[in-house]
C-alpha cells in the first residue's frame, strides 16, 4: 500500500528538500554505502525539521543493523530486518490487509516531470491506467511468456517501470535487468538470452560496437529512444538482421510506439503511432488550442486512458499544461507525415526548455536561477549542446561583473547540493545576451553558436 515516489540516485538536497515536501513524505529509503556519497548521514540530515519524515530506511548496511538516528529520527531502521519478528502467516495477513486498502484508481507511484519551470512536477500515476500503459506496449511488440526482456536504463524512470518491470511480468515474460554499462550489460544479455532490448540514447555508441552485439547475439529486435536515429546505425542493425523500431513516450502519459509489419522508412524516421486505440492526439499551434494545418508542425497534445489529467496537487501549473478539454501539452513539436498509406507522428523538436542529458531532463530556468545566485553572474541563458555519447550537455552564456570559470561556476552548484548531471558543463562569458526582435534572449542564437563551436573543436 506504500506509493514511492521515483526520485534519482544523483539527486541531493536541492532536489529532496523540494521534492520530498511536496509529496509529504513518509521515509526516505537510502543504500548504505562504505565509499562515496554518505547517503544515510543525507538522509538523517533531510529528515531534520521536516514535516511529514517519520521514517529512514536503510538498505545494504552490515548484516541488516539498524543503526542510529538524528533530530526527529530516534533510529534508522534496515530494510532487510523488516518483519524478520513476524511469521509468514502474519507477514501474509499484513499484506492482504494491505493490498484490501487500494483500488484500481489509487496512487501507484509519483514520478518526476522534465518539466519547464523550476522544481519538478509530481506525476501521479494509478494502478490500473499505469499497467494498461505497460499491457498496451507488450501487445504492440508481441511480447509473450517465451520472450526474454532486456533493459539497461535505470528502472526507477518510468521506461523502466513501464517497459521493463511492468510490461514483462503483465504478459509473463523473462526480464533481464543490465547496467548502464551497456558493454559489461552484454555478456549477461547473451548468456540469459534476451531476445528484445529498449535502448536509449546513451548506448547508440555501443551498438555501433561489433563487439556489444556480439556478446550479446540472442538479441533480436531493438526499440531505440531518446533522440533521431543515425541512418547509418539504423542500416547496420538492420543489415545485421535486427529489427529496429523506435518509441517515444512519457512519464505523464502517451507512448508512440513502432508496429513490427511498419515499413523500414517509417520505423527509420517517424516514432510509429500511439499504442492505443483510444489515445487522441492534436497538433495545435504554440501556446493556443488552434489545430494546425494537415502535414504542418505543430505542439504534440493528448489525451488518453493512461495519459495524466493533472499534475499533482499543482493547481496552478495545470491551468497552463493543459487544454481546456483536458489534453496535455506535452510541449513537443511534432507532424504527421504519410508513410506506407498511413499517417506517422515525427517529433521534429521542442518547445520546452529543457536539456536531455543521456535521457536525463534537465530544465534550463532552474539552472539559469540557481547561476544568478553567484555573485559575480549577473545574467544567465542555458542552453544545449551537442554530445556524440549523450546527445545533450549543459551550456551556461552568463553576463559577469568579475570573470567566473567553470571550475566556480561548479563549486557554486555543489555548495547548493545540486544533482551532478545538472551541473553546467561548459561556461562561456560574453558582454551581453543575444535577443530577439520582441527582446527575449534568442537561445536558438546560442545553440547554434555552441553547436559550432564543438563541431569544430571535434
Amino acid at each position: 500500500g506504500l506509493v514511492p515516489v521515483a526520485t534519482l540516485a544523483a539527486h541531493r538536497g536541492h532536489e529532496i528538500e523540494q521534492i520530498s515536501r511536496q509529496s509529504q513524505a513518509a521515509a526516505h529509503l537510502v543504500e548504505v554505502t562504505e565509499t562515496g556519497f554518505d547517503l544515510v548521514r543525507f538522509a538523517l540530515e533531510q529528515a531534520e525539521g521536516h514535516p511529514s519524515v517519520r521514517h529512514v530506511l536503510t538498505v545494504g548496511g552490515p548484516g541488516g543493523a539498524d543503526g542510529a538516528g538524528g533530530p526527529g529520527i530516534a533510529r534508522t531502521t534496515a530494510l532487510e530486518r523488516l518483519g524478520s519478528d513476524l511469521s509468514p502467516s502474519e507477514v501474509q495477513d499484513r499484506i492482504a490487509a494491505a493490498q484490501r486498502t487500494v483500488g484500481p484508481d489509487d496512487l501507484a507511484a509519483l514520478q518526476l516531470s522534465g518539466g519547464t519551470t523550476g522544481v519538478p512536477k509530481l506525476i501521479p500515476r494509478r494502478h490500473a491506467e499505469y499497467w494498461y500503459n505497460a499491457v498496451a506496449y507488450a501487445q504492440r511488440l508481441g511480447l509473450g511468456p517465451d520472450s526474454r526482456v532486456a533493459h539497461l536504463i535505470p528502472v526507477i524512470h518510468n521506461a523502466g517501470i513501464t517497459c521493463a518491470v511492468h510490461a514483462a511480468a503483465a504478459v509473463g515474460a523473462c526480464l533481464v535487468l543490465g547496467t548502464p554499462d551497456a558493454m559489461a550489460s552484454a555478456e549477461l544479455l547473451g548468456r540469459e538470452r534476451a531476445d528484445v532490448a529498449l535502448i536509449g540514447h546513451g548506448h547508440f555508441q555501443a551498438l555501433a560496437n561489433p563487439a556489444f552485439l556480439q556478446r550479446a547475439s540472442s538479441l533480436t529486435s531493438l526499440i531505440l529512444s531518446g533522440t533521431k536515429v543515425p541512418v547509418e546505425l539504423f542500416d547496420d542493425l538492420e543489415r545485421r538482421g535486427l529489427w529496429a523500431g523506435q518509441l517515444f513516450g512519457m512519464a505523464e502519459g502517451l507512448f508512440c510506439l513502432s508496429r513490427r509489419d511498419d515499413p523500414r522508412e517509417a520505423r527509420l524516421l517517424s516514432v510509429g503511432t500511439a499504442i492505443s486505440e483510444l489515445d487522441e492526439i492534436r497538433l495545435l499551434e504554440p501556446g493556443t488550442e488552434h489545430p494546425v494545418a494537415s502535414g504542418e508542425v505543430g505542439e504534440l497534445c493528448c489525451r488518453g486512458p493512461y495519459t495524466i489529467p493533472g499534475y499533482y496537487d499543482a493547481e496552478q501549473q495545470n491551468a497552463v499544461a493543459f487544454t481546456a478539454d483536458g489534453f496535455y501539452r506535452t510541449g513537443d513539436l511534432a507532424r504527421w507525415e504519410t508513410i506506407g498509406g498511413e499517417p506517422h507522428l515525427l517529433v521534429e523538436g521542442r518547445i520546452k526548455d529543457v536539456i536531455n542529458r543521456g535521457g536525463e531532463k534537465i530544465n534550463a530556468e532552474e539552472i539559469e536561477l540557481l547561476l544568478l545566485q553567484h555573485p559575480s553572474i549577473e545574467q544567465a541563458a542555458v542552453v544545449s549542446m551537442p554530445d556524440a555519447r549523450l546527445g545533450e550537455k549543459t551550456c551556461a552564456y552568463v553576463v559577469v561583473s568579475s570573470p567566473v570559470d567553470l571550475a566556480a561556476v561548479q563549486q557554486h552548484f555543489a555548495e547548493r547540493e545540486v544533482a551532478k548531471f545538472k551541473w553546467p558543463e561548459r561556461v562561456e562569458q560574453v558582454a551581453e545576451l543575444p535577443r530577439t526582435k520582441v527582446g527575449k534572449i534568442d537561445k536558438k542564437r546560442l545553440r547554434d553558436d555552441i553547436a559550432a563551436v564543438v563541431a569544430d573543436q571535434a
